[in-house]
């Protein structure tokens, strides 16, 4: 998984707190970051059919579904990204006797692979509207010391 993602489930929540459009710019002061990645993850979440865009002076983005019926997993899916994508393994080595050299690469993407279905199978349950529901547990536990 990348840093995309969590732009992205960053931007989606407060697209729906704040309840209305919302330009990149705000949206970059919110996440802390800047402007042109809030861009290159908003295009992905309207080519996914999670916001809609408005042009011209009050232009930006708005969230068009209900928080409890986008799960992490659509935004997973939206974006294009792997959960779990190693950042490299060995073996694969095609000419070679040695079968852990030769066959290693495809046991790792085995693994991998089963792991990115369970994760994804994970992400399936979770909506944006479960997040939502831990930032206002969390709040309360700041706010009361619970």
């Amino acid at each position: 998984m990348n840093g995309l993602f969590c732009v992205a489930v960053h931007a989606l929540i407060y697209l729906d707190k704040r309840s209305c459009v919302l330009s990149s710019e705000e949206l970059a002061a919110n996440i802390c970051t800047n402007a042109a990645r809030v861009r290159k993850v908003m295009a992905r979440l309207k080519k996914g059919g999670l916001v809609e865009t408005r042009t011209g002076v009050d232009g930006g983005y708005r969230l068009i579904a209900a928080p409890s019926e986008v799960s992490l997993a659509q935004v997973a899916d939206a974006l294009g990204v792997r959960i779990v994508e190693p950042a490299w393994h060995g073996g694969g080595v095609v000419d070679c006797d040695c079968m852990v050299a030769s066959g290693m690469a495809g046991v790792m993407d085995h693994l991998f692979d089963g792991l990115e279905a369970r994760c994804r199978a994970y992400l399936g349950t979770l909506t944006l509207a479960h997040l939502e529901e831990q930032l206002t547990c969390n709040k309360k536990e700041e706010l009361y010391g619970i």
